[in-house]
């Protein structure tokens, strides 16, 4: 319903959106080459470039923006919290987007230009990031006020008026942008009716539903029953008769729903998710070839170091050089993770399975600092290369651990959706070693429900300075 009602206010957004895009673009030529600001750089150049070589690649550049703002979520009709978050978000599109423009043009050079201007492209990373915050919040606004003067408002009845009937009333109040207003409520039995439920009216019980319909120019009903009610749905639908309005049903499912829950057509029968993965089709292939590049990358660059730690190990401290351990990845399947060993061999004999500590005894000398640098955990690049694990996930957990916490925090078990990481957004955040095992999930699950690539690179990003500081660590 959203997306339908959202559909014009979207276009219009999506093509302002590229015409903000476009005249960054430009301006950010026109003011590196013509406004005479970085007259100093000019030696860098024997002539100015041409206007039209920059010209060229705008197909290419709005082609990078509109792919990767589609998949950030900025075309999806949902509220926007506040200005901040907008511009979080879209700081994170235009990072990524010139980081990816920065790299086609690498290859693609026209006319006499060596290169496209490292100046050109970080004015139009901070002009796209300025304007399209400042038009997409003045959008909004319009719209809103649009809305709010009235203007081709679309009126709903609720038939409902308990919790899901609230949370109906609660996701209209939200989207104003969307016209959507409810002009009132249709209760179950003559007790609540001439009372209101969330400033919305109770206009009557189930059985006035055409006698509402006809008087109070009602565009749609949507029908949000309780559970224990929707034995009368069919006699709610017989009381409207032949009424010419838009009918939706909104299932008793919200609290059921943990994860990625939608609605989706399965050749014509609708079928309500409760719970999904993000990770099928092209999100798999996609994070997939993004960890085979990442940690390929990384081990060809790590590869002196991690010998040099290897063999440190080797040296100071009796037992093997790696250390294995089963942990659960994703579906619940496990597998054996690879770290450098940094405790003494058999550390566990006595204690069993726990969880390492502050000032842990167990540690050994050159384990300390290798723990506290997190490099221990070097290795596990091979679990990635090889699909054990992911660049970015959920951390893995030991299966007899994961026995005792699946029992004690609900929705423990869905951070299984995803494959294990080597890093993620609880780690970023400092919840690492004995902090909140709560705080902890909420952010697997958070970054579970808004996975995309951009936010895998945000977190690898954010991961350098975590592991630096080592807060969490030991």
């Amino acid at each position: 319903m959203l997306r339908k009602y959202s559909q014009v206010f979207l276009s219009i957004l999506f093509i302002t959106d590229m015409a903000v895009v476009t005249a960054a673009w430009l301006l950010a030529y026109e003011v590196r080459f013509h406004a005479g600001w970085f007259e100093h750089l000019a030696p860098l150049y024997e002539k100015t470039p041409r206007f039209s070589a920059y010209l060229a690649i705008l197909p290419l550049i709005l082609a990078v923006w509109a792919v990767l703002m589609r998949r950030e979520g900025l075309y999806l009709p949902r509220r926007v919290k506040s200005p901040s978050a907008e511009l979080v978000r879209i700081t994170r599109v235009s990072t990524v987007s010139v980081f990816v423009v920065v790299a086609l043009t690498f290859f693609y050079r026209p006319f006499e230009i060596f290169t496209y201007s490292r100046v050109v492209m970080g004015l139009f990373w901070l002009f796209s990031c300025v304007a399209l915050t400042t038009f997409r919040i003045g959008m909004r606004q319009i719209f809103r006020e649009l809305r709010r003067r009235g203007y081709n408002l679309r009126h709903i009845l609720i038939v409902g008026a308990g919790d899901l009937a609230r949370e109906v009333i609660r996701r209209v109040k939200a989207h104003p942008e969307v016209g959507l207003s409810v002009g009132g409520l249709l209760a179950g039995d003559m007790s609540k009716v001439g009372k209101t439920i969330d400033g919305i009216p109770v206009l009557g019980v189930y059985e006035d539903v055409q006698r509402v319909l006809q008087g109070r120019g009602i565009d749609q009903v949507v029908i949000a029953l309780p559970a224990d009610a929707h034995d009368r749905l069919d006699s709610v639908l017989k009381f409207m008769g032949e009424e010419m309005v838009d009918v939706r049903v909104v299932p008793d499912l919200y609290h059921h729903m943990k994860l990625r829950a939608g609605v989706e057509d399965f050749d014509g029968l609708p079928m309500v998710r409760i719970q999904d993965s993000p990770m099928a089709g092209w999100n798999r292939v996609v994070k997939r070839l993004f960890d085979i590049a990442v940690s390929g990358a990384m081990l060809l660059v790590a590869a002196p170091f991690m010998l040099l730690v290897a063999g440190m190990i080797k040296l100071l401290t009796p037992g093997p050089v790696f250390f294995r351990q089963t942990r659960m990845g994703f579906d619940g399947r496990c597998f054996d993770m690879i770290k450098f060993r940094t405790m003494r061999v058999n550390a566990e004999a006595g204690t069993g399975a726990v969880w390492a500590k502050e000032d842990d005894p167990r540690r050994t000398p050159l384990g300390r600092v290798l723990r506290k640098l997190s490099l221990d955990e070097l290795p596990q690049l091979l679990n990635v290369l090889r699909g054990d694990m992911s660049m970015v996930g959920p951390r893995p957990e030991r299966p007899e651990l994961i026995e005792q916490f699946k029992k004690q925090i609900p929705k423990y078990m869905l951070r299984h959706k995803v494959k294990a990481g080597l890093t993620g957004l609880a780690q970023v955040r400092g919840l690492r070693g004995n902090t909140s095992l709560e705080k902890r999930i909420d952010s697997d699950l958070y970054y579970i429900e808004h996975w995309s690539l951009s936010a895998d690179i945000e977190i690898l990003l954010r991961t350098v300075p975590a592991v630096l500081l080592g807060k969490g660590a030991h």
